[in-house]
């Protein structure tokens, strides 16, 4: 960039990754209101458990000054839909070609297979190339058991995902999904 007297500057051009997921995640919260407005189910975002080290009282309140994460945190997202527990993860990638396993904690990994072990509806939606998928979590498990590479190809997702369309109301509905694949021919 050129200032007045000939003055020349760089810039540097910083990328922020820290919202990377918030288009998706901001779909799905519209859509869980939807359903708990609708009385359809009870699905929720799971806080981060989060503990205070330090904090300090101002006139606008308590301030945090240090925190900590409690413990690892398991899924996204819980609740309840026909009465059976659900329990997702939410995950976006840029990647055009492959979902990076990086993007998973192997804490999370094993508390996927709890969740499945114990009769719930398990899932991942993941955005990539503007789409969204949900992958049954024993087809996101099978792939990670019998594979070495350290992402899921694309053309996994577009195999055992299914596509899920972004509408007006709701805005990503995954329960049409969720019937589908986990609840057929149940009232």
């Amino acid at each position: 960039m050129e200032y007045p007297n000939k003055i020349k500057k760089a810039t540097v051009k910083t990328i922020n990754y820290s919202n990377r997921g918030m288009n998706l995640e901001h779909l799905i919260n519209e859509t869980n209101d939807y359903y708990v407005e609708k009385d359809l189910a009870l699905i929720y975002k799971k806080p981060t458990p989060i503990g205070i080290s330090e904090a300090v009282y101002t006139e606008h309140g308590r301030i945090i000054k240090n925190g900590y994460f409690k413990a690892p945190s398991t899924l996204d997202y819980n609740g309840l839909y026909k009465g059976k527990y659900i329990e997702f993860e939410a995950k976006e990638t840029q990647n055009k070609t492959a979902f990076p396993l990086a993007n998973f904690h192997e804490h999370q990994i094993k508390y996927i297979k709890k969740v499945i072990e114990h009769g719930g509806i398990c899932f991942i939606l993941i955005k990539m190339n503007n789409l969204v998928y949900l992958l049954k979590g024993t087809d996101f498990i099978n792939f990670i058991e019998n594979n070495t590479r350290k992402s899921i190809p694309y053309e996994y997702l577009q195999k055992y995902g299914k596509m899920i369309k972004e509408s007006f109301n709701p805005s990503l509905d995954y329960l049409k999904i969720v019937d589908e694949i986990y609840l057929k021919g149940e009232a």
